[in-house]
């Protein structure tokens, strides 16, 4: 029952195992046909829309969110912008930032993942659905062509996330730096820039535990590239920490 989710990390087996037990068995009969759904889409992606595939992911991740317990308050969605072509930045707090992204916004987006996640089944074809980008941080060539991916696609006008902290903060809401050079996407392509604030969002699959849990997602103003062109990306960086701790105070 748990083969699926094949989790080699006993500490993150330990964090998942109360909540991802309980989806599992509620929906016991589903996952057979969605894990078969998945392969194929990513198999054949010539054969299904991004959108399609995009739309397999949302609702997977509305059947974890009503069978786990888990409650998403978004705020901010028409701070997404109208055009295709943009970057969001989150804050990272944990294993269900991924969903609460993807339920957040209606359109499709290809985020930047640690290369790990792409050795746990079930989770590596729901990536796999959204072209996610993996990287290899030990690697440092390997990370600057995830980046060059990262710029073609928004050239191509498709939608990427970055989570700019580079790993999970593991301290609930407090924030890690931002790195700059994770903006230079943004500003080689000369996209908006769209913060995104996650609040509590390490609960559900971070902590020991299956009660109910509210998580936050809320979508700030972007910078448009008017506004962050005659800045270093340090101090991009800087910037929108600042506009998430904001955020991160005065919601949470």
């Amino acid at each position: 029952m748990y083969g699926l989710w094949k989790v080699r990390n006993r500490q993150q087996i330990g964090e998942l195992m109360k909540r991802l037990n309980l989806i599992v068995v509620k929906n016991l009969l589903k996952i057979p046909a969605l894990y078969l759904r998945l392969r194929s889409y990513v198999k054949h992606k010539d054969r299904y829309t991004k959108e399609q595939r995009y739309e397999l992911v949302n609702y997977i991740s509305r059947r974890s969110m009503k069978t786990g317990n888990i409650n998403l308050l978004v705020t901010g969605k028409e701070n997404i912008p109208d055009e295709d072509g943009f970057i969001f930045y989150p804050n990272h707090q944990g294993i269900f930032d991924g969903f609460a992204m993807v339920e957040a916004c209606d359109r499709p987006f290809s985020p930047v993942i640690k290369k790990e996640l792409m050795q746990v089944s079930f989770v590596k074809q729901i990536f796999g659905c959204l072209d996610a980008m993996p990287m290899d941080r030990e690697n440092v060539r390997q990370s600057m062509e995830v980046m060059i991916e990262v710029m073609r696609r928004v050239k191509d006008k498709e939608n990427c996330l970055i989570f700019p902290e580079g790993t999970r903060s593991r301290e609930g809401n407090k924030l890690r730096d931002f790195k700059g050079g994770s903006f230079k996407p943004a500003v080689k392509t000369k996209c908006p820039i769209v913060p995104v604030a996650l609040i509590d969002s390490y609960l559900p699959f971070d902590t020991e535990t299956d009660k109910p849990v509210t998580v936050q997602v809320h979508i700030l103003r972007p910078l448009l590239y008017e506004e962050y062109r005659n800045m270093k990306t340090i101090d991009i960086a800087k910037e929108v920490k600042q506009r998430i701790g904001n955020a991160i105070v005065s919601q949470g």
